[in-house]
């Protein structure tokens, strides 16, 4: 329990999201860590390499999370992910899309965030275009088709979605299902020789789920506060959702978007999410210009701005829909084994797939 204040563990909170994030987007750099190329090796080259980093920040994320949980340390059920409201069709069409926006714009959150950094102007649009949509489905328009529509199709789960609540009868529960299924990702993982003998790929998949890992405690136990005293309440410090946050890249760059428009406002400030957004750009930055690989980019032509513009507009909208990206939902919320991040993984990949394969027709077509 924090005696301290939430003025007093704000700049904890923040710096501690932003070093993690610095961190994240220099390794992320370094190793080509790229959910979208993981899909896409997998699928146009039938190469998993990527695919298995990906995978192993998952289990690293899993069982690192849940030894948190464990110890008491943290509780993972304060987050947003495992509540009892299971919008499987928000999970489906959001993250379909978010697959779909990905290809399209060249990159998740994160990596557009990365290639930000090294100097790459293509993804600067897409991130602007990603943030407007994201704030239009958290507030605007697009918000009243979420909530009057998508999120009309849920299933009440009062036991909540997590796996070890829908799967009481397992001996230990969390513990023997981050075990099993953490495990069974390691071995299909290191089972690969490549793999094995690749340094990058286990850098890049390890420190990306000890990130996610570490994001959880900086929000869930340092930021934590048992009762705000100004609202006699518990409170998570400084994060967007008011619940316990770690790694997400779609929402915060709404709030980033928004936090720059309204600077001089003084209810707005630098949140968790704020702060990992500028550290995974700054982190991305410092590692091109220590390695000199730091180069301007630009669009093609019409038809690549205009791909990648779309590709931002659904990653926003999907994004928000899905309740997280292929970090957010993909690795943090996978962290938690709840169901419906599961699901969200499964369709992002999916619509990524479909994606790519239609991109390759069309080029056939076109020879």
């Amino acid at each position: 329990m924090n005696a301290a204040t939430p003025a007093q563990l704000a700049p904890y909170v923040v710096w501690g999201a932003f070093l993690l994030a610095f961190i994240f987007g220099a390794v992320g750099n370094k190793t080509n860590f790229c959910t979208m190329g993981a899909v896409s090796d997998w699928v146009n080259m039938g190469h998993l390499g990527r695919m298995r980093m990906w995978l192993l920040a998952i289990a690293v994320a899993l069982l690192g999370s849940s030894a948190l949980h464990l110890a008491g340390a943290i509780d993972l059920g304060k987050s947003i992910y495992p509540g009892p409201n299971f919008t499987w069709l928000s999970y489906i069409v959001g993250g379909f899309l978010f697959g779909v926006g990905m290809t399209l714009g060249s990159g998740c959150g994160s990596k557009t965030l990365i290639r930000i950094g090294a100097g790459n102007l293509k993804s600067l649009m897409v991130y602007v275009f990603l943030g407007i949509a994201a704030y239009m489905t958290l507030r605007g328009i697009l918000g009243a088709f979420r909530v009057e529509v998508l999120e009309k199709a849920s299933i009440t789960l009062a036991q909540g979605q997590d796996l070890p609540s829908l799967l009481p009868f397992v001996p230990f529960g969390r513990a023997t299902l981050a075990i099993l299924v953490g495990g069974a990702l390691l071995a299909f993982v290191y089972a690969d020789k490549e793999f094995r003998t690749t340094f990058d790929y286990t850098l890049g998949g390890a420190v990306t789920g000890l990130v996610v890992v570490g994001g959880w405690y900086v929000s869930g136990r340092i930021g934590y506060v048992a009762e705000d005293p100004n609202t006699l309440q518990e409170a998570f410090v400084r994060t967007n959702t008011g619940r316990m946050e770690s790694f997400s890249f779609v929402s915060p760059l709404a709030y980033t978007l928004e936090y720059l428009m309204f600077w001089t406002d003084k209810s707005k400030v630098i949140t968790y999410g704020i702060a990992s957004a500028a550290g995974v750009i700054a982190g991305s930055a410092a590692y091109a210009l220590a390695t000199r690989t730091f180069r301007w980019e630009g669009f093609r032509d019409a038809e690549d701005t205009a791909t990648h513009m779309i590709g931002g507009l659904l990653m926003g909208f999907g994004g928000i829909t899905a309740l997280g990206c292929t970090i957010g939902q993909g690795i943090t919320g996978f962290s938690t084994l709840a169901l419906g991040s599961i699901m969200t993984f499964v369709s992002i990949v999916a619509g990524a797939a479909a994606t790519m394969k239609l991109q390759y027709w069309r080029i056939g077509r076109q020879g």
